[in-house]
């Protein structure tokens, strides 16, 4: 009898799965808080475009609704569910980007980088697919090459794959930060699963150099330009970066903007709503400059909050990452760690000038329909994950 209650203990203990209840509420803090301040951010401009100040906060209500959706139907979803369907999101992600440019495709800011979704006035971004995509189909490589990935021949294939679909992003729809997140992205996976010191320091240092290059032919490139002439609009942004008052009228004036939001905020900021920069001063104030916008209203302690939050979702991550039943398992949650975490910092690193100016939306927070629901799903990803952690082994 003893031994039957025993037995019958050591399967209910067995079947005790682990569910990351502080990951999800990290989760909804940044979307709810994410909502709030689009709203603060964006009310203005979209009653003078609109007739209404929700105008904003309404179609992100509906991305985040419809994600939030994705992301339960993943968590509950086996997550090796995904893995046989690994080279068909590989081959959609390079199919949807040519989409732009057919009739489908939406110009914003003189961008194609949309494509319209008939029904529900929603638009999806296929650089967002792509990463999703690139993570499953990264995770799926690591494991099939194995112990190999280790080796010069495994380390290149690994860090050649995600590049056809970069180059078609940046080339067909001119978008730079997404092309330099997915690659970011792989780096990462592949550091994780061959932590080669020396290949990654070379990489580095020859990333670092060509860098410095780019930025010594911008400023060439900037003084020998004859007057009036048009110069390079990637190498504007750089020497902008270098000195935006230089072109405080031109390619300067949105950092300009953005830095006199965050010096303005103080420590305490001005309070929620009390923004000065929003009042179209600042370009792109709901989605790309959402962070000065944040310490504008809430200071240099709500900048602090949010970085906070970022590294808790990241933590937690991390702790699910380590005890994932499989490496399958722990890249994936690898590869969407990495996505946000250089998002995140990327986004931040624009918002105060400490890199040149790029279009990168701040994750969870930011304006952006096609970038909030794919973010959910990787997180039913992750929450997947976890969910096939048995608490004994925590």
């Amino acid at each position: 009898m003893r031994a039957q209650v025993r037995h019958r203990r050591k399967r209910k203990e067995q079947s005790e799965y682990f569910f990351d209840y502080s990951l999800l509420f990290v989760v909804l803090f940044l979307l709810g808080f994410g909502l709030v301040m689009i709203y603060s951010a964006s009310s203005y401009e979209a009653f003078q475009s609109y007739g209404e100040t929700t105008y904003y906060m309404k179609r992100q209500l509906i991305a985040i609704v419809i994600g939030m959706v994705m992301m339960i139907v993943v968590a509950n979803i086996p997550y090796h569910f995904w893995e046989r369907f690994a080279l068909l999101g590989y081959l959609i992600s390079m199919a949807l980007v040519p989409v732009v440019l057919t009739p489908l495709g939406v110009e914003s800011h003189g961008a194609r980088r949309w494509i319209k979704i008939p029904g529900i006035g929603l638009n999806l971004q296929p650089a967002e697919v792509a990463k999703l995509c690139l993570i499953l189909f990264l995770a799926v490589m690591v494991c099939k090459i194995g112990k190999n990935v280790r080796t010069m021949k495994g380390f290149i294939l690994m860090v050649v794959l995600p590049i056809p679909v970069v180059l078609e992003i940046y080339l067909i729809t001119r978008n730079l930060s997404s092309a330099i997140i997915i690659m970011g992205i792989s780096v990462l996976m592949v550091f994780v699963a061959s932590p080669d010191y020396k290949k990654f320091i070379v990489m580095g240092a020859l990333v670092v150099a060509a860098a410095a290059l780019v930025v010594f032919l911008a400023v060439s490139s900037t003084q020998n330009a004859a007057e009036g002439e048009e110069v390079n609009f990637r190498f504007g942004r750089i020497t902008a970066w270098l000195d935006p008052e230089s072109d405080a009228a031109g390619t300067g004036f949105q950092t300009l903007q953005g830095l006199y939001a965050i010096g303005s905020g103080g420590v305490w900021g001005k309070g929620l709503g009390q923004s000065m920069q929003k009042l179209n001063y600042l370009p792109e104030a709901q989605n790309d400059m959402i962070f000065s916008i944040i310490c504008e209203e809430l200071g240099l302690f709500g900048a602090i909050a949010v970085i906070i939050m970022f590294v808790m979702l990241l933590w937690r991550m991390m702790v699910i990452a380590n005890n994932a039943p499989d490496l399958f398992g722990a890249m994936l949650v690898v590869g969407v760690m990495g996505h946000i975490a250089i998002q995140a910092i990327l986004n931040i690193a624009v918002v105060t000038n400490s890199i040149p100016n790029t279009g990168i939306s701040l994750p969870f927070i930011s304006y952006g329909g096609s970038s909030v629901m794919f973010l959910l799903i990787e997180i039913g990803l992750v929450l997947s994950v976890a969910r096939r952690i048995q608490l004994k082994e925590l």
